[in-house]
């Protein structure tokens, strides 16, 4: 008996982005897509939901005419819901080609939160397929809630799956919406339903709550599962999804005698760090494969090298993952070198991206001696991260400490085409730049968000000279969101990720 291929779909652009705080940007939706199927080479990607926002419906318009021209259309994928053909209607006006249709994969959630019968459900059902084949529009359905379905109404899921057999489905997916199954149950609960159904495909879909979402992936493999859904660096509501590193690693390192898979682990590292920097949602240094400390025992050692028998290495070597060559960017960089520095991370831009890249990478190297590879997706997030016009310029500003004297800041700031200068005190350089900036909006009868968390890091492997990324969160009485800046000075990169903030704020 042959391999068994096993269907990749990552969901970091829909699931994913359920992370509390995380909401990427059209442009940013796009880069990680191209990434996500012409590098790291995962079979599907599910993009969003239907009918959630304007900003949703342009990003998806945008990866679908782009996915239309490389013939990826049918790899992209739109979470839509039982509502009549609102969802259906959407996903035409946005070009996609393939529904993955929530449906309640459990009783208790059919019986309290419709408050309708499985045959009402599945009649519903029905006439959406139909729909949806009528139009060119192929179907994946969405079980939610079916692993506790499965533990209280088995009966339900077995009769829902015998009807879904019935019908013009291409796949069946199973998820674990909230994260409860054992392992045990996650091979037993697939086992169960493949051996009845060998012929469908099933797709796995776990989250991590309980962190066995690694282990109940691998059961539910063992058990004959013909999908996986992932997310990147585990993204996901609450504990996250499964994490996309961990599982390629431990499908390709235990079970590769009966499965195959097409996924490039060589750009595993360079996809996370993209999305950590998109997402603002920071890498933990320990997380298997793509954290910062994972591999520090064989720094600065090379495998054939090694003249103690390699006794610190193990399978999950750095060079698998594309973590062990660092390329020196600088003031002398050209654009050629920029651009094989962004080949080995697996991106792609434009010359006007790799333009504004390379002015970039120049003001920095006349401040930092050295810029690494490890730099360049933070300088990337920095210069494409403007998606707003600039109507808000900090011109120029003064900084002052002393001891035994408050810190104080002078600023003079554009506004919308009028200039205002602000002197104001506080407990803190970036709290009196802050201070003084609210003096200046005030003027404009303009209230500033909340600063609710502010985190300073430098790329790893950074020395005391490194550029430093400062992300701070704000509030406003509906909505949490981040900005980024980036410089060689803490103070500076805070206050140009204070700048983006006014300028969302005004636009």
């Amino acid at each position: 008996m042959g391999k068994r291929r096993i269907e990749i779909m990552d969901t970091t652009l829909r699931d994913g982005e359920q992370t509390s705080t995380v909401s990427f940007s059209a442009s940013e939706k796009l880069t990680i897509a191209k990434l996500l199927l012409e590098e790291l080479k995962v079979d599907r990607i599910e993009i969003a939901s239907a009918r959630v926002s304007e900003g949703e419906f342009q990003a998806v318009k945008d990866i679908t005419n782009w996915a239309a021209v490389h013939d990826y259309i049918d790899k992209v994928e739109v979470l839509t819901f039982v509502d009549k053909g609102v969802s259906i209607n959407w996903m035409l006006e946005a070009g996609a080609k393939v529904q993955n249709l929530l449906t309640k994969g459990s009783l208790n959630h059919l019986t309290h939160q419709l408050k309708k019968t499985p045959n009402q459900h599945f009649k519903e059902i029905e006439e959406n397929i139909l729909l949806a084949s009528k139009n060119n529009i192929e179907t994946n359905i969405y079980l939610e809630d079916w692993s506790n379905g499965m533990r209280d109404s088995k009966d339900y899921v077995l009769e829902f799956i015998k009807f879904l057999s019935t019908q013009q489905v291409k796949r069946i997916m199973l998820p674990d919406t909230l994260g409860v199954l054992t392992p045990r149950e996650s091979f037993d609960f697939v086992k169960e339903i493949k051996d009845l159904y060998p012929n469908l495909h099933f797709d796995f879909h776990a989250h991590n709550d309980y962190d066995l979402s690694v282990s109940n992936v691998m059961e539910a493999l063992k058990a004959g599962a013909d999908g996986l859904h992932l997310t990147v660096n585990g993204m996901g509501e609450r504990a996250g999804n499964a994490p996309m590193a961990s599982t390629i690693a431990v499908v390709n390192d235990f079970m590769s005698n009966d499965i195959i898979i097409a996924v490039n682990e060589k750009v595993l590292f360079s996809v996370s760090k993209l999305v950590e920097n998109f997402s603002g949602v920071m890498i933990p240094a320990n997380k298997p494969i793509v954290g910062a400390n994972v591999f520090t025992q064989t720094a600065g050692i090379h495998a054939d090298g090694d003249n103690k028998k390699n006794l610190y290495f193990s399978d999950l070597l750095p060079e698998r993952f594309g973590r062990k060559r660092q390329y020196a960017l600088g003031k002398s960089s050209g654009k050629a070198n920029i651009q094989k520095n962004l080949q080995q991370l697996g991106l792609q831009l434009n010359d006007d991206e790799i333009k504004k890249v390379t002015q970039r990478i120049i003001e920095l190297g006349d401040k930092k001696q050295v810029v690494t590879k490890e730099d360049l997706p933070y300088i990337i997030s920095d210069v494409l991260d403007q998606s707003y016009e600039e109507k808000v310029k900090v011109n120029s500003y003064v900084l002052t400490h002393s001891k035994g004297l408050k810190p104080s800041t002078t600023v003079s700031i554009i506004i919308e085409g009028e200039t205002f200068e602000e002197n104001a005190q506080g407990d803190g350089q970036f709290d009196a730049f802050m201070n003084a900036i609210k003096n200046a909006f005030k003027k404009k009868k303009t209230t500033l968000p909340n600063l609710i968390d502010y985190a300073v890091r430098i790329p790893p492997g950074s020395n005391s000279d490194a550029l430093c990324e400062t992300i701070i969160t704000w509030k406003t009485p509906d909505k949490e969101f981040k900005t980024r800046g980036l410089d060689s000075d803490q103070t500076v990169s805070a206050i140009k990720a204070t700048e983006k903030m006014l300028n969302i704020i005004i636009n």
